[in-house]
């Protein structure tokens, strides 16, 4: 997971004091035509308007959805590690308290109140189960993610997590669910 980490490190921008992926969620540059497609890489951020799609692909990492009740904004984040980050990595989007403080901050720019979403939760596989049975990289970031959107009362529409497979997560910002495709190992 480091290396992904890095690679995302090194397509990542500062903007206004906060790493961001390759796609700015301040600047208000989203379209709302349905053909709007960002692809989240490890430690990426969006949010974007009705008709925007993101999508990504989880291992042990964890994506964070979190909609407005209207469903007419939206954010989705691709969390890499849970830990405390340390100073210099403190806005790094790879960790999950920069990556959610990224998206409220996105919503807020959009007139929504964090507080106010709903979530769907994904990932957490556990990419080793021949070395790890128990407590893995998965199970951590899920834990972390579940506890964080509890200390927020973000409710929790639905989550897919855990398991031994990869994810593809897709969703359009709207009334529609996000899509979830589970892969196994060896079929990527």
């Amino acid at each position: 997971m480091q290396d992904a980490a890095q690679d995302a490190d090194s397509r990542r921008v500062q903007k206004d004091g906060v790493m961001a992926g390759p796609v700015p969620f301040f600047s208000g540059s989203f379209s709302a035509s349905a053909s709007a497609v960002t692809d989240l890489m490890p430690g990426d951020v969006a949010v974007g308007n009705v008709g925007e799609q993101f999508k990504t692909l989880l291992g042990s990492c964890v994506s964070v959805i979190l909609t407005d009740p209207k469903r007419t904004v939206g954010g989705m984040c691709h969390i890499v590690h849970v830990g405390a980050p340390n100073q210099e990595n403190r806005h790094n989007t790879a960790y999950g308290v920069a990556a959610m403080h990224a998206m409220f901050t996105g919503l807020r720019a959009r007139g929504i109140d964090p507080r106010q979403c709903q979530a769907y939760v994904y990932g957490g596989g556990n990419m080793f189960p021949q070395l790890f049975r128990e407590q893995h990289v998965g199970a951590s970031n899920v834990d972390w993610v579940s506890h964080y959107l509890d200390h927020h009362a973000i409710g929790v529409l639905h989550h897919d997590v855990g398991g031994n497979g990869y994810r593809k997560v897709s969703w359009t910002v709207g009334p529609q669910d996000p899509v979830v495709e589970t892969i196994f190992q060896g079929k990527v």
